[in-house]
């Protein structure tokens, strides 16, 4: 594995493991000694973080200001070492080597705690939210709390909520305006049970497969896949798929989440400070990701996909609307939870 390393400002360093060739002259001295295991000549306060994504998309995005701000807010003695690209493998592996205390801190689509932490259910269930104030009401507020709470069980400790945003489907066979379009349409899914139940309700063959997921697609192991739009762009799936609906079927949330024993052994004025800088990172990258919303939508209609912006959701809800009686709904407190969201809604 190459390493990279990223000067982020002239007061402090940051250091990134990539897989791609480093960045900067200027490192090389450190990698150099980051060459050497854990990297002996780093401060003692240097924790590692792992993302699947690459640079620009959201969960790096978010790791990289969280590094940032944890660095400024030490006065540069703690550092975090950011592993992006799919550096420490997929997000199934990250989460499993982040219970292991291989890792310290990950990001991570709320999706894949899927089955370590069915609580996480409820924040992906379909059509629950309708815009971003929404999302922010309940996650930011006591229900989201609840969530991240819920991972003490797991042996995490949930610290903030990030933004994946909402989804949406792309596919390479035909246009979909309703639900009965995805009769036998082959659509890649996280694997997690939630997605897999959905798709397969709504008449779509669910294939679930871990990121990235170019290959499947190209290789023809999907005809379709669902991301948020930022997403899609980004990765360029413009060039494998050629229709984009616009059903922005589940608000998919990232997870920042730390190995608990490690976290409970910090002093406490450490670990205020790291969940300080997590909360702000995420708050950051949220707008970021709003921001960039809409230009992703634009640019992606510029490259050729042929856009169904107003599919017959009321057909696509349907379909869906016995999923909280299903066998992944069926503990008393994933219930109280799914209701506990819906009372926070109802608020004006």
């Amino acid at each position: 594995m190459i390493r990279r390393l990223t000067a982020l400002a002239a007061a402090f360093i940051i250091m990134t493991w990539a897989v791609t060739a480093a960045a900067s002259g200027a490192a090389g001295a450190a990698e150099k000694a980051a060459d050497k295991a854990d990297c002996p000549a780093c401060p003692k306060n240097t924790y590692r973080l792992a993302v699947v994504t690459k640079p620009g998309a959201a969960q790096t995005v978010l790791a990289e200001k969280f590094a940032s701000l944890v660095s400024q807010a030490s006065g540069g003695r703690t550092l975090i070492y950011v592993y992006h690209s799919g550096a420490k493998g997929d997000e199934s592996q990250i989460l499993e080597l982040l219970r292991k205390g291989d890792l310290h801190l990950a990001v991570l689509t709320a999706g894949v705690f899927d089955s370590l932490a069915p609580e996480t259910r409820v924040v992906e269930y379909p059509f629950l939210f309708h815009s971003h104030a929404q999302a922010d009401k309940v996650l930011q507020g006591a229900p989201g709390q609840e969530v991240l709470a819920s991972l003490r069980e797991t042996g995490l400790k949930g610290m903030a909520f990030g933004e994946n945003g909402f989804r949406h489907l792309t596919n390479n066979l035909r246009p979909v305006r309703q639900a009965a379009d995805l009769k036998g349409l082959r659509v890649r899914v996280m694997e997690s049970a939630l997605q897999r139940e959905l798709w397969q309700r709504l008449g779509a063959v669910s294939v679930p497969h871990p990121w990235p997921i170019e290959d499947l697609l190209s290789g023809g192991g999907a005809d379709g896949q669902e991301n948020p739009l930022w997403v899609i762009w980004l990765y360029r799936f413009d060039k494998l798929q050629k229709y984009l609906t616009l059903t922005g079927h589940v608000y998919s949330a990232h997870i920042c989440a730390a190995n608990l024993a490690w976290y409970e052994g910090l002093p406490p004025a450490e670990r205020e400070m790291l969940e300080r800088a997590m909360i702000e990172a995420a708050a950051y990258q949220r707008e970021l990701n709003r921001r960039n919303e809409s230009q992703g939508l634009s640019r992606l209609k510029e490259a050729g996909m042929r856009v169904v912006e107003h599919p017959d959701l009321a057909s696509f809800k349907q379909k869906t609307k016995g999923l909280a009686e299903s066998p992944l709904f069926a503990q008393p407190k994933l219930k109280e939870l799914l209701e506990l969201f819906r009372r926070e809604l109802a608020k004006p």
